[in-house]
């Protein structure tokens, strides 16, 4: 899609969301679910078939070159720093003949390919070297959309007693969606980082962004979220001090 073509969506999806927020807004929409006490980062499919071109799965390179890997590094930096809680999750078959009797890809290979995210090919899955996980970081395998549905991802974060989940990744109509809307539904402060989020489909950032925004978490840019994560740092340790 050619950058003027691209220009012309922006704007008209400005002018919705213009138009959309005076709904919102008017009928009690758009509230806040605000920063909480103890973070973590959730970062949802940054893997090399999403991350790197001649995937079925890859998304959009220039944004993912210059705005996601960037602001995850950013991210990373403030929350090893920190002391913050790291998830990393990505998505992987062992199953992927589609017509055997029995396959843990479920039914959703009926929808999408996801019969050439093999887990026998580690490269595929494995988190891109930009942003790889250090030692104390987790690396989750999910199967569905969502980073919480059949995993142990709640249960993590709740035996850490974090509050508030960061949310990064690809894609945002899919797995980061129903990430954030899980993650609220489990009773986490969600917060979607915008510069730090992708798609393959030209629109679909700025849509989702705008309808998480108005119903199921709080949008910040990457420079807010690193300032809350080294802020919650030192709030933490004045109280210590304090006792």
């Amino acid at each position: 899609m050619s950058d003027a073509t691209n220009k012309e969506l922006d704007s008209l999806l400005n002018q919705a969301f213009a138009e959309a927020t005076k709904l919102y807004q008017e009928r009690g929409f758009q509230r806040r679910v605000g920063f909480g006490k103890r973070p973590a980062l959730v970062s949802v499919d940054l893997a090399n078939a999403w991350t790197r071109p001649g995937n079925p799965f890859t998304c959009d390179q220039e944004k993912m070159d210059n705005e996601i890997i960037p602001g995850m590094q950013k991210l990373l930096a403030a929350c090893r720093a920190n002391g913050h809680p790291v998830v990393h999750v990505t998505t992987a078959y062992e199953i992927t003949d589609r017509n055997a009797a029995f396959t843990d890809m479920g039914l959703w290979h009926n929808k999408i390919p996801v019969d050439v995210v093999n887990l026998a090919d580690k490269d595929l899955w494995a988190i891109d070297s930009r942003i790889a996980p250090v030692e104390g970081e987790y690396t989750l395998l999910k199967k569905r959309a969502s980073s919480f549905h059949g995993t142990e991802l709640a249960g993590i974060l709740r035996a850490n007693n974090v509050d508030t989940i960061l949310v990064t990744g690809v894609t945002a109509c899919a797995c980061v969606r129903q990430t954030i809307c899980d993650g609220l539904a489990d009773g986490f402060r969600t917060i979607a980082v915008k510069e730090a989020i992708g798609d393959r489909v030209p629109g679909a950032v700025a849509w989702n962004l705008f309808d998480i925004d108005a119903k199921f978490g709080d949008v910040h840019t990457v420079d807010e979220c690193v300032a809350y994560l080294n802020s919650v740092s030192k709030a933490a340790g004045m109280a210590q001090a304090a006792e």
